[in-house]
């Protein structure tokens, strides 16, 4: 939006995101995950018309798209923003829903507390919470990764951790045995958090404003501080017993994609992981 562009700095925004679709397409993933803030405008029909381009030319490949709310979709018409994210994403459901691809459930939920309903937003927690208690007793289903928009750890000058995504969701996720990942945006940076032994990433790099991170006394403990990308996203890919999360970062000449952080998260592990909800591990 270009109220961000007085303090942020832009570094060719829309060409990365174009490169990043166009890299994902020639990657072939088996489905592919948006987080939200797929427009600065939900309600605007001219913000969605590269995303429609870009959405379309995955799925004439047969690669499904997937998504779910960011606080852009909602702002300032919220009904119409939804409306025409929902017209995109048929499958999408406003209170939580889950995909699975193999041995790994892929749960998606809204953080956009603001507009949900208050039976919507106790329908969505206990929703979420016996889905993840089910697929633990699902034997055909060997990890399950979160995703949501606001991120309920971050060192953002620009964005605060999200509270109620770290009271709603955190909990239920720490206490599930198979649970394993937390994928979130809203912060357009990426960041790697470790609570109890599971993993929390921050992957806000599809194209937004790169925002400055807060450091030294007092900011949470980030495993990935050697690691700053401008453009990114992560792929997620199972070998055996592994779960490899990688994520790609565009090169300094624009000329496409490379690989950058690995995160690997062990199967065999998973159970020992569980412990008391809400315990981050150390602050810098």
């Amino acid at each position: 939006m270009f109220v961000e562009t007085l303090w942020l700095r832009s570094h060719n925004n829309r060409k990365a995101t174009r490169l990043l679709f166009e890299d994902v397409w020639h990657r072939h993933p088996a489905a592919f995950f948006m987080l939200g803030d797929l427009v600065n405008l939900g309600y605007s029909n001219r913000q969605w018309k590269p995303i429609d381009r870009y959405v379309e030319s995955l799925r004439s490949k047969g690669i499904p798209v997937h998504a779910i709310l960011g606080n852009h979709e909602v702002m300032g018409r919220p009904r119409l923003g939804m409306h025409k994210f929902q017209q995109r994403f048929p499958d999408h459901q406003p209170t939580g829903y889950c995909k699975c691809f193999g041995n790994v459930a892929v749960v998606l939920v809204n953080s956009n507390f603001s507009t949900l309903s208050v039976n919507e937003e106790v329908t969505q927690t206990i929703w979420y919470q016996k889905t993840l208690e089910q697929l633990d007793e699902d034997n055909s289903v060997h990890f399950i990764v979160t995703g949501c928009h606001h991120s309920p750890y971050t060192n953002s000058r620009i964005v605060k951790p999200s509270k109620e995504v770290e009271e709603k969701f955190v909990p239920a996720f720490l206490q599930s045995r198979k649970s394993c990942l937390f994928l979130s945006g809203h912060c357009h940076a990426y960041e790697h958090y470790k609570v109890e032994g599971k993993d929390f990433l921050v992957i806000g790099g599809g194209g937004g404003l790169k925002q400055p991170l807060r450091q030294g006394i007092g900011t949470l403990a980030d495993v990935a501080l050697d690691y700053k990308p401008l453009f990114h996203y992560v792929m997620v890919e199972v070998l055996d017993d592994v779960l490899e999360v990688t994520s790609y970062h565009i090169k300094k000449d624009f000329s496409g994609f490379e690989e950058g952080a690995k995160t690997v998260i062990h199967k065999n592990i998973l159970v020992s992981n569980v412990g008391t909800a809400g315990k981050k591990e150390g602050s810098a």
